[in-house]
């Protein structure tokens, strides 16, 4: 289990452990928080191709999915 800090959340670095799209790193360029400054919406863009996705920020917390940093 990675350990994620929601306040260290933003331009952090992640690879995906499972490669789709010939996409594998990623940065968080994103976070949107509510009025109790919890994270409701977090995105994630592909180095390489620069796509842009929405995602669950505790789904990188899953090891078997997600690594800290570049690797």
């Amino acid at each position: 289990m990675n350990k994620v800090s929601p306040k260290a959340l933003l331009h952090s670095k992640w690879t995906k452990v499972e490669v789709e799209n010939k996409e594998k790193h990623f940065v968080v360029t994103q976070l949107e928080m509510d009025d109790e400054q919890r994270i409701v919406e977090c995105k994630i863009e592909a180095v390489m191709s620069k796509n842009e996705y929405s995602i669950n920020w505790r789904n990188l917390k899953n090891s078997e999915c997600w690594k800290i940093g570049w690797k």
